[in-house]
């Protein structure tokens, strides 16, 4: 097992799920609830999380197989979304689109919008499936994936629970910092998806092995 492969992923991970980003918004979609009722919600929608991203990286390449998609335009165009979602971050149209779902504070956030799409988004089901398969899908991989997966998701639990205090310590100015950098390093990421796609395709050079 690869320490530095599985620390990539997890920086990966880490800046496609923006844990940081998502606990204000779990302090928002949570108004008004008790403690324990906000533990609850913050465990179910992580552990649902959890399982549909766990569902991508396992049998993410057969579904691409099945759809007769090549590996190479997927990383392709999973290093796209990814840019555009860095984009979103520096420029804080997704932050301002997140918002837009904490209206209704009525009906159990879990599921709907927590879990998906804001954990397990577009974003971060291509990931798995990038991740899972960059070494030819091999289970070590896999493995290293869902580790990486499961600290991650783990990070944004203990954010969830913190979620307030962390939010009354940044302040709107310290969210707004930390979320441009994670999307500069997120953009750096989703060029070098695109870049080893392209590799893999022989159009910049030989392809990789």
């Amino acid at each position: 097992m690869n320490l530095g492969e599985m620390l990539s992923a997890f920086v990966t991970l880490l800046l496609v799920i923006d844990p940081i980003g998502l606990a204000p918004i779990f302090v928002a979609m949570t108004q008004g609830r008790g403690n324990a009722q906000r533990r609850a919600i913050a465990f179910r929608a992580c552990a649902i999380a959890a399982g549909i991203l766990t569902l991508f990286g396992v049998f993410g390449t057969a579904v691409l197989d099945l759809m007769g998609i090549s590996l190479p335009a997927f990383r392709i165009a999973g290093g796209l979304l990814l840019f555009l979602i860095a984009v979103e971050m520096l420029f804080e149209r997704r932050s301002q689109r997140r918002e837009g779902r904490t209206a209704d504070e009525d009906h159990d956030p879990s599921v709907f919008p927590l879990a998906t799409p804001l954990i397990a988004g577009p974003g971060a089901m291509a990931t798995m499936i990038l991740l899972a398969s960059a070494k030819g899908a091999g289970w070590a991989d896999k493995l290293q994936a869902h580790i990486a997966l499961f600290a991650v998701i783990g990070l944004v639990l203990g954010l969830f629970l913190i979620a307030g205090p962390i939010e009354r310590a940044l302040g709107r100015t310290g969210i707004v910092v930390v979320t441009r950098l994670l999307g500069m390093l997120l953009g750096a990421l989703a060029v070098q998806f695109v870049l080893d796609g392209l590799a893999d395709l022989g159009l910049l050079g030989a392809p990789k092995g």
